[in-house]
């Protein structure tokens, strides 16, 4: 009987242990990539691109993404870290750290002929045993200015702060926060990052309002206007174009001369119109025609063009404005107001502040840094603290960190496994393995001896609280809130949660399939 071929003749197919192994080699390879960079003392890394774009950074997120990552197994662990990044902000490194273990610790098993489904089953309990006891781990204690300062400061400890500005930074990003939250709900997507090159860290600001990076159209426009009536165009400010191909045949100077003055007329109308309506700052999404320009400087209009449609959107936002689709739609509902919209210069730059909006809900972070690559990296650090600062005030509050968690969290699943029924007891102690990597590595990232700082660590955890934090260039053991070393209780949880999945996905594939 002939073969039936059902394949192309250019796929690829690996199956059993050879995939198995492929894909775990691959998922460990990208947690190695990104564990040097865990901890206050992690490395950064610099990432070029084709282009020759550089970037420099340890958030594992940013890593990840820019490696361009070919590996369908590698990806998965990428996507790991893209999601813990989407839902809270920060722990990308830690879970994608803690997938490539577990991923180690199921090559063991599956060398020692457990089977993958007993490996998922093991760590589906392990995961809920750590999860049970990370509730319990939470501090009783008010989310007051102070500890949440603590919580940011933590998550932007070691990303390019720097030991003077970090407090601050901390303080600027609970106000921030604070400035934003409603009651049990904070509305995070109200604060903006804006970063300027120029100036350290410790120049950084929090300006009630929002920015954009425009300066009036003319030179003979107001730059600095008070209980400002604003107006928000999402349209081009030019004189009409016919919806049909349609050509003219000007015969005479006169016939042109009167084509001219009809466009100025109509450019002229749209100045008196919103001079009319009492307005005196523009913000205009596309371009404002030079002659429009003109009749709005002789009215006092202080008009920006081209601006952003995020930051239109914000600025609206801000002052209450309805987005306009045609100046000869204009109403006075539709128009915002701001206490003050001010262009001030940062060496060759220009920004305007809008600040005191009549529904000023939204702030934004001014953020310096001395290079551009600085400055980009305290963004991705704000970015972060922002976000673990909103969670922990969302969800469920604040656990220890410095690894002091992850020790805890350890200890429970082994004490839990003798519970569990069959192998799948070997796959949760060897979940509590992986668990034991994290504070390892922060031990291996501060100069400390891993070994003896993970005994060390579990007997202090035995009769008190301890983590790994740092001192002066090397680490210690202390604990880790009097250090001041706080993590959301959802950050922990979003990493054990989609560690696991993601490993668990790996383990079960026995069969790859790849076309060219």
């Amino acid at each position: 009987m002939s073969p039936v071929f059902i394949l192309g003749n250019d796929a690829r197919r690996t199956r059993g242990r050879d995939a198995q192994s492929s894909n775990i080699t691959a998922g460990k390879a990208v947690a190695d990539a990104v564990r040097t960079t865990l901890g206050p003392r992690g490395m950064d890394k610099m990432l070029v691109d084709a282009t020759g774009n550089v970037v420099v950074t340890n958030d594992g997120v940013t890593i990840l993404e820019e490696m361009d990552v070919e590996h369908p197994a590698a990806k998965m662990l990428v996507d790991v870290a893209r999601t813990q990044e989407d839902e809270v902000g920060d722990g990308t490194t830690t879970a994608a750290v803690l997938a490539g273990n577990l991923l180690a610790r199921a090559e063991e098993l599956l060398d020692s002929d457990v089977h993958p489904t007993t490996v998922v089953e093991g760590y589906a309990a392990a995961r809920d045993i750590a999860l049970d006891a990370l509730s319990t781990l939470a501090l009783d204690a008010e989310l007051d200015d102070d500890l949440l300062a603590r919580v940011a400061a933590t998550s932007m400890t070691g990303k390019g702060t720097g030991d003077g500005s970090a407090d601050r930074l901390a303080d600027l990003v609970v106000a921030a926060v604070r400035h934003v939250a409603d009651g049990d709900r904070v509305r995070r997507d109200d604060v903006r990052v804006h970063t300027l090159a120029g100036a350290s860290a410790g120049a950084t600001e929090l300006v009630e309002g929002v920015l954009t990076e425009k300066s009036p159209v003319r030179e003979d426009m107001p730059r600095d206007v008070s209980d400002a009536t604003v107006a928000v165009l999402d349209a081009k400010l030019d004189t009409r174009e016919t919806s049909a191909s349609v050509e003219y045949n000007i015969t005479s100077a006169g016939q042109l001369n009167a084509a001219l003055d009809a466009e100025d007329a109509e450019l002229r109308e749209y100045a008196r119109r919103l001079a009319d309506a009492g307005v005196d700052v523009l913000f205009c999404t596309k371009k404002v025609d030079s002659r429009a320009a003109a009749y709005l400087a002789d009215e006092d209009i202080a008009t920006f063009a081209n601006v952003k449609t995020s930051d239109a959107t914000a600025i609206a936002s801000a002052t209450g404005a309805v987005a306009l689709g045609d100046v000869r739609d204009i109403d006075p509902d539709d128009l915002g107001y701001a206490a003050s919209v001010r262009v001030e210069t940062y060496g060759d730059d220009d920004l305007t502040f809008v600040e005191g909006g009549r529904d000023a809900e939204s702030v934004t972070l001014l953020v310096r840094g001395s290079t551009e690559h600085v400055a980009a990296e305290l963004e991705r650090a704000l970015g972060d603290a922002l976000d673990v600062v909103a969670v922990a005030l969302d969800g469920d509050g604040v656990v220890p960190g410095a690894g002091c968690t992850e020790i805890v969290l350890a200890d429970a699943i082994r004490e839990g496994a003798p519970g569990i029924d069959g192998r799948a007891q070997l796959a949760a102690e060897a979940f509590a393995d992986a668990l034991d990597v994290l504070p390892r590595t922060l031990a291996e990232n501060t100069g400390m001896d891993s070994i003896d700082a993970l005994v060390d660590l579990r007997a202090a955890n035995e009769t008190g609280r301890a983590g790994i934090v740092t001192d002066g260039e090397t680490g210690t053991l202390a604990d880790p809130v009097e250090a001041g070393v706080l993590d959301p209780v959802a950050v922990k949880r979003d990493a054990l949660e989609s560690a696991t999945e993601a490993a668990t996905m790996v383990v079960r594939i026995d069969d790859i399939i790849a076309a060219n």
